[in-house]
């Protein structure tokens, strides 16, 4: 199953705990927040060297002898502050599994095949525009243990840094029009419906490449009353 998997790569993720997603009451926070001084947050680091950063990083389907199964998509959007001012030069870094419903790592022991032409994971740097863009495959759904007959709809895992340590951004984003929505507690862990629909790419047309893969849209806003929830 993949839930060994699920813990591991969000330690430390959850915001609260919530009853329906039965691992935050291990690494849900139980105490308040501490707020970090300005001067402070604005003194960590943030960015990535660009030296670290390759053109082929992010396009997932370039990293193996032959082109990964699935269906292949273009994700693409723009980082923005919570003032609705781009945010450039953000390392911002996603990862999922294939499109069978399996990640590729040694906790993942799901029995669905694994991709030897596609590691899941892929990383760029924003633009002058806050503007970002990754070559993909669709990831599957997937089984995991959280409860009978539990399964994560189809989601890409993005880490983002803005212009300040308190500006990181751990989501997930997921594909219009899913199923298993309703049934997902991590999904439902954000409480407001306005909320969770900021989790949900849209399919566009224009970011479709013709014979090649189809486009999904999906814009972060990094913190203030519109920002992007936190994907526990």
């Amino acid at each position: 199953m993949n839930y060994a998997f699920e813990l591991d790569a969000r330690k430390n993720w959850a915001k609260d705990v919530y009853a329906g997603y039965k691992s935050t009451k291990l690494r849900g926070p139980l105490r308040s927040a501490i707020r970090l001084h300005d001067s402070l947050a604005a003194s960590l680091p943030t960015q990535a060297p660009i030296a670290l950063i390759t053109a082929r990083d992010c396009d997932l389907t370039r990293h193996g002898a032959a082109e990964p199964q699935g269906q292949a998509i273009t994700v693409s959007g723009r980082v923005v502050d919570e003032d609705g001012r781009a945010v450039s030069d953000s390392l911002v870094e996603i990862w999922q599994c294939n499109a069978a419903g399996r990640y590729a790592h040694e906790k993942d022991d799901h029995d669905a095949p694994l991709d030897p032409n596609f590691s899941g994971w892929g990383k760029c740097l924003t633009d002058s525009d806050g503007r970002y863009r990754f070559k993909t495959i669709k990831p599957g759904a997937y089984p995991w243990g959280n409860h009978e007959n539990a399964w994560r709809p189809a989601h890409i895992h993005f880490s983002l840094f803005g212009n300040v340590y308190a500006q990181r951004l751990i989501t997930q984003m997921y594909f219009p029009d899913d199923p298993l929505f309703p049934f997902d507690p991590i999904f439902n862990s954000v409480p407001d419906a306005a909320a969770r629909q900021r989790m949900i790419s849209q399919f566009s047309m224009d970011e479709t490449i013709p014979g090649t893969s189809l486009g999904f849209t999906f814009d972060i806003v990094l913190r203030g009353r519109t920002a992007t929830p936190t994907g526990m």
